[in-house]
């Protein structure tokens, strides 16, 4: 059965769950997890920042860095419901409130609340000329490239799979489905794309229920377009005569240069076991050697086949372990930049980049060394630079912090289930704990280089949870990156 949603009758078709059972009615934790499409967004908190990804109001984490010291709190901010004003649209505050008394955060979240749908558009696969774009609104829109980003390569090896992806200065999330058919001309296979793109990636995860469907309605009966135009017509947001950007009403005040390069915001995702979590027991001890690479900006490309939606999920897991949250660090070097899905077309943009962390599909990438610094195959992580061959190797001290985010895991998942501990969120530890452990870094350097004797000693360098031997390069890479060219390094400090 399907209803128009509340929030939105013109455009946001959902399906309607089955009605519960009495007495299947109770806790969510024993129900099986969720399908992709319905389960609870989840994602990345920024402390401070005012995003949050667990519902229930604010909450507070303890985060145990290993300083030796008491666990830090952090607190995430639940954001304003989607369909709250946004103050900076409006020339007149509300009466109970003043520009002064708005906070950054409340700013930031309304602002990262609004709409900014610039294009809406149908990808199919044709058996004579391949993957082509079927239908678009604007139709002037330059979505040139954009078939082959919806439909990704080996995409008929899945039923269904949806992408995250760049379009010049847009992102674009598309849902791919595979239907069977009884047709000589189209082989045996319908397959296509509906996508959206939009000036960032942190709510395109609003509209994926909606894109399933219309994927399904473009399978079922081609030609369908109306919704599609229903869609476009609520959600479009307002292009200058150019069209090279979005005209935004935020105000830059609200939008700083260290937040943009420092801190990624909350992309909340539809992952029944979560973004953060998933990602880590993936990878392992060797998230470690993923996170030094990360906070060192390097070009990361991460290969896998189809399905390609829960490689995404890593692209940005990627990025939200470099984040910082003290102002002025990290303004100077390259941003870290998701660029979720690329293929062969994308290959002229890789190439003017400084910092990037994307996945493919096409295993030819792998033979383009000029393109990237990291090659993350499965789990193997791999480098052709002879200066960062060294960092691969895990030390002392991110085995050290492996065990003790493990310890913390397995402590939240214990308060969970035996005291019923809904609020802290496996996300959050994870998120933060990245986070601290980074902070933790910058705050001792900045100290040091304040200090009459800038020099970084075995203690300073253990007070930043790092190993004073095994992480000699990685520290030395780091001062050059993010500029600490008055900081020493004490003669002690030696290769092991």
């Amino acid at each position: 059965m399907v209803e128009r949603s509340d929030r939105a009758p013109l455009l946001d078709w959902e399906e309607v769950p089955p009605a519960e059972k009495p007495d299947e009615a109770g806790d969510d934790s024993e129900k099986p997890p969720a399908s992709p499409s319905s389960s609870r967004a989840l994602g990345c908190s920024a402390p401070g920042f005012g995003w949050s990804t667990s519902p229930g109001g604010p909450k507070s984490v303890c985060i145990d860095t290993g300083g030796g010291g008491s666990a830090l709190p952090a607190t995430s901010i639940t954001p304003a419901a989607p369909d709250a004003p946004l103050y900076p649209d409006t020339d007149d505050p509300p009466s109970d409130s003043t520009p002064e008394e708005l906070s950054l955060e409340s700013r930031m979240v309304k602002w990262e609340e609004k709409d900014q749908i610039v294009s809406v558009f149908v990808v199919a696969f044709n058996t004579r000329s391949g993957n082509m774009l079927e239908w678009c609104l604007p139709r002037d829109m330059d979505l040139d490239g954009v078939e082959f980003k919806a439909i990704a390569s080996g995409s008929h090896r899945v039923s269904t799979d949806f992408i995250y992806f760049r379009k010049g200065s847009y992102f674009g999330l598309a849902c791919f489905a595979n239907m069977a058919v009884e047709s000589v001309v189209e082989r045996g296979a319908r397959m296509k794309s509906v996508g959206i793109l939009s000036p960032s990636y942190t709510l395109l995860y609003r509209y994926m229920s909606f894109l399933e469907h219309q994927v399904r309605l473009q399978l079922q009966a081609p030609g369908h377009y109306s919704p599609l135009e229903a869609f476009y017509e609520d959600k479009r947001a307002l292009l200058p005569p150019g069209g090279e950007r979005v005209v935004t009403v935020s105000p830059a005040h609200t939008w700083s240069t260290t937040l943009s390069h420092s801190m990624h915001p909350e992309m909340k995702i539809t992952h029944p076991a979560g973004c953060m979590s998933q990602f880590t027991r993936f990878f392992g001890e060797q998230i470690m050697v993923i996170w030094k690479l990360a906070l060192l900006r390097r070009r990361i490309l991460i290969f896998s086949p189809p399905p390609v939606g829960v490689v995404c999920y890593r692209v940005y897991c990627c990025c939200c372990l470099a984040n910082i949250s003290i102002p002025g660090v990290g303004v100077a070097v390259p941003e870290f930049r998701p660029f979720f899905y690329v293929n062969v077309a994308d290959i002229s943009a890789l190439e003017n980049e400084l910092a990037y962390v994307a996945c493919t599909t096409e295993k030819i990438f792998e033979e383009k060394k000029d393109l990237y610094d990291v090659y993350v195959d499965n789990q193997n992580v791999k480098t052709y630079r002879e200066g960062l061959k060294p960092l691969l190797r895990l030390s002392a001290a991110d085995k050290d912090k492996y065990r003790r985010l493990t310890e913390q895991r397995q402590m939240l998942l214990y308060s969970q289930e035996v005291n019923g501990d809904s609020i802290s969120s496996e996300e959050d530890l994870f998120i933060l704990f990245f986070l601290e452990q980074n902070n933790r870094i910058f705050q001792t350097l900045s100290e040091v280089a304040g200090s009459p004797d800038p020099t970084l000693t075995h203690e300073s360098v253990r007070a930043m949870g790092l190993d004073p031997h095994g992480d000699r390069l990685f520290l030395l890479h780091l001062l050059e990156i993010y500029g600490y060219d008055t900081l020493l390094l004490s003669d002690q400090l030696c290769c092991s």
